[in-house]
């Protein structure tokens, strides 16, 4: 009896590993897909005129 709740722990623990990968692998792709969208916007952003200035966009508290 002791291998069979041995061999449940042991599959728990590899499906809570599993989930842990899925993530890890599915937030580097999207720091991917981040890098690369930003890569490939940056000259058409350097090209647009600012429309607001930093003077414009600063909150000013009383």
């Amino acid at each position: 009896m002791t291998i069979e709740i041995d061999l449940k722990e042991i599959k728990n623990l590899l499906s809570v590993l599993n989930k842990k990968i899925d993530l890890l692998i599915e937030s580097r792709e999207t720091l991917s897909l981040m890098f690369l969208a930003e890569k490939s916007l940056k000259d058409f952003l350097n090209e647009e005129p600012n429309v607001y200035s930093i003077k414009d966009v600063k909150v000013r508290y009383s």
